[in-house]
């Protein structure tokens, strides 16, 4: 199960590098086709600006695993542990609603754009494929705001932002300290 998990976590994260990759060389293709041949292609800018939502949509349950999601904890971390976990639950439950509604919304927006098969603008492939962005975004965000409910529920964590601080101790920690020497 364990591998499993890895192998999922290196397919998102193996996914997010590609659409990064594709939107760059998309990108810089257009510019030299532009300004040195005075050409490019029409579908170019449609293209990128479904990688990109496509990027920053299932960049956010890439965020809540990675704890990278910014968050104002200063007065949070001043309570007692069982408070900061019972704050991170709140926060928890507003996410789920909010992933909920928009992976929710973006089922229904697909299931219409399916439904009477409008395809986009210039790549003249159906809508419903770059809307569903929103399913399998959201819904991974939900799936991540889950686990993370349950490790403090289990006590594994407290909160649902990360420490920046113990975070940047650890990372020092495992690049060798001061000395410079990575452990292996």
């Amino acid at each position: 199960m364990r591998k499993a998990i890895e192998a999922f976590h290196r397919a998102e994260e193996g996914f997010l590098a590609f659409l990064l990759a594709a939107m760059t060389l998309v990108t810089f293709v257009q510019v030299v086709l532009r300004y040195v041949f005075a050409s490019g292609f029409i579908w170019a800018l449609e293209l990128v600006t479904f990688l990109f939502g496509w990027l920053v949509i299932m960049g956010v349950g890439y965020g809540i695993r990675v704890h990278s999601h910014i968050g104002v904890d200063a007065i949070v971390r001043l309570l007692p542990s069982p408070a900061q976990r019972l704050l991170g639950l709140v926060a928890i439950a507003a996410g789920l609603t909010y992933c909920g509604m928009m992976a929710y919304g973006g089922w229904l927006q697909a299931d219409i754009l399916h439904m009477i098969g409008m395809e986009t603008e210039d790549l003249k492939i159906p809508q419903w494929i770059p809307y569903s962005a929103l399913i399998l975004g959201f819904g991974l965000a939900c799936w991540r705001l889950l686990v993370v409910a349950w490790k403090i529920v289990t006590h594994k964590e407290t909160t649902l932002i990360g420490s920046e601080s113990a975070d940047a101790l650890k990372q020092f920690k495992q690049d060798g300290g001061a000395s410079g020497k990575a452990k292996p």
